[in-house]
């Protein structure tokens, strides 16, 4: 409650015409806060995971965040989204006006490249939440029989308190102590020292907007085997000469997970020509300089808007 008062009070001594970028994280589930205040500022909110979308949630409360969102976004003068798919899924999901809503894609920042190994150190970076998949990809690991490898999971536990018990659990259930490791967060040079240290990075999410560790793994030359879910594809791109830098399966498929790290850990000339697309499209990456950039001609061009009716989604 106080957080909320405080976001209430901050809006409303700024001055009447004031640009105000707000984190869709805080502003849409407040609609009631944000609403007041959407003739008098230039408002926009930056999404980078719409609210209903993170897995496990009971349904009457993704229902009511979901409308929450819409109520928000219908209002304010600009929505950002962080990925092309996200933008068009705002779009067509809440009825929003297409010239509203902006993509802004994070930046990435420079790093060295990986030194390639010989495929067996796999590295999943990712908070410990069921949106992720890490138990699709325990499943995967498991059926990969006596072929060597390691994997670690860097990622601080997510909303769901009881996930990374149950994953530990799953993990010991299948013999995997030692071989999947989970080792907490990271962040700076641990993190950093994380992605020198891997050969390919592997991402097996239910839903992800955009996907920012495939973005740093090809920062460094390091290829991607990742779930072809929702914004990924985009952002794993591909390299100047027109290849792939790593491989898309399915979501909630482990066994296509399996049978692509069989591909990996098996197919040295894969290996090679994954990693030599990875490192093609590590050059193409744009920095945060041009990410604020992008946010700061939005940000520009901001105008003030009349609030909307959540029934119809039509000016007042």
């Amino acid at each position: 409650m106080y957080k909320r008062q405080e976001l209430a009070g901050r809006l409303a001594a700024l001055p009447a015409g004031a640009r105000v970028l707000l984190d869709g994280l805080v502003a849409c589930g407040v609609p009631e806060i944000v609403l007041p205040h959407a003739r008098r500022l230039r408002l926009a909110v930056l999404v980078h995971l719409p609210l209903a979308a993170e897995t496990g949630l009971p349904p009457a409360l993704a229902a009511d965040l979901d409308a929450r969102e819409r109520a928000t976004l219908r209002a304010v003068a600009a929505v950002v989204a962080t990925s092309p798919w996200t933008a068009r899924r705002l779009t067509a999901h809440h009825g929003l006006d297409a010239r509203r809503v902006h993509t802004v894609t994070p930046g990435t920042d420079p790093a060295p490249v990986a030194p390639a190994g010989d495929g067996t150190r796999l590295l999943c970076v990712a908070a410990l939440s069921p949106r992720k998949g890490h138990d699709l990809l325990v499943t995967a690991l498991a059926d990969l029989g006596a072929t060597p490898w390691t994997c670690d999971v860097v990622g601080a536990p997510g909303p769901d308190p009881g996930w990374p018990t149950r994953l530990r659990r799953l993990i010991d259930g299948h013999g995997l102590t030692g071989r999947v490791r989970l080792t907490g967060p990271k962040a700076g040079a641990e993190l950093a020292a994380a992605y020198a240290a891997a050969d390919l990075l592997v991402l097996p999410s239910r839903a992800e907007t955009y996907g920012m560790v495939v973005a740093e793994a090809l920062a460094r030359g390091v290829p991607v085997l990742a779930t072809a879910v929702d914004g990924v594809p985009g952002t794993l791109g591909r390299a100047p000469d027109g290849t792939v830098p790593g491989m898309l399966v399915p979501p909630e498929n482990p066994a296509a997970l399996t049978t692509a790290l069989r591909h990996w850990l098996g197919d040295a000339d894969l290996r090679r020509r994954l990693t030599a697309s990875a490192r093609g499209r590590r050059e193409t990456l744009a920095g945060w300089t041009t990410t604020a950039r992008h946010m700061d001609g939005v940000l520009r061009r901001l105008h003030r808007r009349p609030g909307r009716t959540a029934r119809a989604g039509r000016t007042t």
